[in-house]
């Protein structure tokens, strides 16, 4: 008969995803405090006190996101942080589904799940996400981001690139 492991064992199993979860969700708090002390709110264009890095290219403001990716669902910040919970939740249920004992899927959830919780501490305190990476590509202004928004993308594409590497059991 199989002992079933200790909790702090089950804990020990998926520490390279609370690794990065935490320094995801470290990073990305400490970047956007360090914006709110440096520029006051809403700040989009260096003639408001933005700061260029590379003029004319990469620039940090301090714009706020009720929405999602791209302003998806502007104004629905309640709702977003509601959802966030809900998937947080998800991934806890379905750690085993998901796959999370693979360190790879830990890299990839380590990173979505520090961003997810990023964001949703900023729709919690601040009723928005502050993001402040912000891109010009030409006329093109690419949406403005945190590191949290780039945790999530990169988690999800790492896992979509898992997936699709591994053989169907």
């Amino acid at each position: 008969m199989a002992l079933r492991p200790a909790w702090t064992d089950r804990v020990l199993a998926y520490r390279l995803l609370w690794v990065l979860a935490i320094i995801v969700f470290t990073l990305d708090q400490l970047t956007k405090t360090w914006i709110v002390a440096k520029l006051d709110y809403p700040t989009y264009w260096p003639s408001e006190g933005a700061i260029t890095l590379i003029d004319g290219f990469f620039y940090l403001v301090h714009v706020g996101n009720t929405g999602a990716a791209w302003s998806l669902f502007t104004g629905q910040s309640a709702f977003l942080a509601l959802f966030a919970g809900i998937t947080l939740v998800g991934i806890f249920f379905w750690r085993r589904h998901l796959g999370l004992h693979d360190r790879r899927v830990q890299v990839a959830f380590g990173l979505l799940i520090g961003g997810i919780v990023g964001n949703f501490f900023d729709r919690v305190l601040h009723g928005h996400v502050i993001d402040f990476l912000d891109f010009h590509f030409g006329d093109y202004i690419y949406p403005t981001f945190n590191l949290a928004d780039a945790g999530i993308c990169v988690g999800v594409i790492l896992y979509l690139w898992h997936s699709f590497q591994e053989p169907a059991n």
